[in-house]
């Protein structure tokens, strides 16, 4: 499993705008320049947080972005399946797999997914803040 810039940067931007959730609306532009982020591509990927109701978006001026709920309540799980739509390692475990009643690595391969998943699932944004937290 590889995690595309498109996972890693919405995961950046959540926690910085979890770090800045004062309620306010943070201007597209300010997160790109904070984040290093070309707005274009972040954009889509703003566009991609707020269809699924990670974040609440305001157009026009005064407009930007926030999160709409405590960063307690976003797992990297959560994120970063919606960004990268699974976090399969294999592709047979998330597209099937063309050998099921006689594959004897399946098992194994599923076992894998469930711990990157449940690894995942168990992190939230909050805890990426925390100072001194030790996830691992």
């Amino acid at each position: 499993m590889i995690v595309s810039t498109k996972g890693r940067y919405a995961l950046r931007v959540m926690v910085g705008l979890a770090m800045k959730d004062t309620g306010e609306y943070i201007p597209l532009k300010e997160i790109a320049e904070e984040e290093d982020i070309s707005q274009k591509y972040l954009e889509s990927i703003m566009t991609t947080l707020s269809k699924a109701n990670f974040v609440d978006a305001v157009h026009g001026k005064g407009g930007g972005y926030r999160l709409n709920r405590p960063a307690k309540d976003y797992t990297v799980g959560s994120i970063l399946k919606l960004t990268e739509g699974n976090l399969s390692p294999v592709t047979c475990t998330s597209q099937g797999c063309s050998r099921p009643t006689c594959c004897k690595a399946m098992p194994m391969w599923e076992r894998l997914e469930k711990m990157i998943n449940n690894f995942f699932e168990d992190i939230t944004i909050a805890d990426l803040i925390e100072e001194g937290k030790e996830i691992l």
